[in-house]
């Protein structure tokens, strides 16, 4: 029977062969993201990266005056459970703190930039209300978080993820005006990006080695997931792999 499984399967992949790329755009499409919306901020602008780890972000920021923070805490091995870096560099952070309490004066920033942190704090609003006492009206505030995710960097992971009302209602309730809030992704392109882990994930939590017929049938499954992704009509309001928020501190 499995053989017979695998000559029917065998015939589905030559009939849908190809790669899928389905599942594989969550990091580059948040890169491309926040490289081009830190360029929209005036050039000179000191920013603050909160939360900034391995400054990833800071190549993007040459055109302005840039400050790094992070609690310096986390060394890529953690707990030692679930996913982990392995390495992680922080030698390089200006402000060694918690970021729901930066030893920096009020208002001391024109724009503030946090990208995939706020899962990582045990209070992210008090994390937010701190970053807006640093930024000076009419500053801006970058920010980028899971809407779903593995437990990662634990024991520092606090929460799987935001959806779009965490922002919406904060950033009014601080006095934003929201210039952008932005889906990353959809369910069929998360769901996909889960898939992918099978194979791995499989072998780590059931000593599992999966065969070619399983690895084929994964991969058959992610092309039809693709054709699913791309006949799309907003399954992001359900769910995705996170969101992008670009915006404006109210002048007082």
């Amino acid at each position: 029977m499995r053989r017979f499984l695998a000559s029917m399967l065998y015939r589905l992949i030559l009939k849908n062969r190809g790669y899928s790329i389905a599942g594989t755009k969550n990091e580059t499409t948040r890169e491309e993201w926040t490289r081009a919306t830190l360029k929209k901020i005036p050039p000179g602008t000191r920013i603050l990266d909160a939360g900034a780890g391995e400054l990833k972000f800071k190549e993007f920021c040459d055109h302005l005056d840039y400050v790094s923070q992070d609690f310096n805490e986390y060394d890529g091995a953690g707990d030692d459970k679930a996913m982990q870096t392995g390495v992680w560099d922080t030698s390089k952070i200006d402000i060694v703190s918690d970021i729901t309490s930066i030893p920096v004066d009020d208002q001391s920033f024109g724009a503030v930039m946090c990208t995939e942190v706020l899962e990582h704090v045990p209070d992210p609003v008090s994390a937010l209300k701190e970053l807006d006492r640093l930024l000076v009206p009419g500053g801006y505030i970058l920010i980028t978080a899971p809407f779903c995710s593995l437990t990662h960097f634990s024991p520092y992971h606090f929460a799987t993820g935001f959806n779009r009302y965490f922002y919406e209602h904060w950033m009014l309730t601080l006095g934003y005006d929201v210039i952008e809030l932005k889906e990353n992704g959809n369910f069929f392109e998360y769901l996909a990006q889960e898939n992918r882990r099978l194979k791995s994930l499989g072998e780590k939590y059931t000593d599992t080695q999966l065969d070619p017929l399983d690895h084929a049938a994964i991969d058959l499954l992610l092309k039809k997931i693709e054709l699913l992704s791309r006949l799309d009509k907003n399954s992001k309001e359900l769910l995705c792999f996170g969101y992008f928020l670009f915006a404006k501190k109210k002048l007082q």
